[in-house]
């Protein structure tokens, strides 16, 4: 039997820092502060984006993150604080785990996700105008 997801993201979130909004715009005072946006590139484009996040899609996340990776990005440091958001909070809270697993000492993710973030009315970047990978539309 599978064991289902949410199950999995409740007992992650637990062990892991779950920040608020609030919390967040806290972190971001602190220009040390690395917010990472960890959802699909179209989903930045589609719906904007935390101001001054950068973008590391999860399905990339180890690989930029490790400094042995030839993939390595040189904005991640393990003894730098990393926060992590994705559109709700699950995939953010996994990705959480698993930088912490890896080595990385101060890691948390956005608990509401980017959905509470704008929910709340807080600053987003548009990101449309800015991206090459804007969708298309055939006609």
């Amino acid at each position: 039997m599978v064991k289902p997801i949410f199950e999995t993201i409740k007992e992650i979130k637990k062990n892991i820092e779950n920040l608020s909004c609030d919390d967040l715009e806290k972190e971001m005072q602190n220009p040390e502060t690395l917010v990472v946006d960890i959802r699909e590139m179209q989903e930045r484009v589609d719906s904007g984006a935390i101001p001054d996040s950068i973008h590391a899609p999860r399905g990339m996340l180890e690989f930029w993150a490790d400094p042995n990776s030839p993939y390595y990005r040189k904005q991640f440091k393990p003894d730098k604080r990393v926060v992590l958001y994705c559109a709700g909070g699950a995939r953010s809270a996994l990705a959480t785990k698993a930088l912490l697993d890896m080595g990385y000492q101060s890691v948390a993710h956005l608990d509401p996700g980017f959905i509470g973030w704008k929910k709340e009315k807080r600053p987003v970047e548009e990101m449309a105008s800015k991206s090459r990978w804007i969708r298309r539309i055939m006609k």
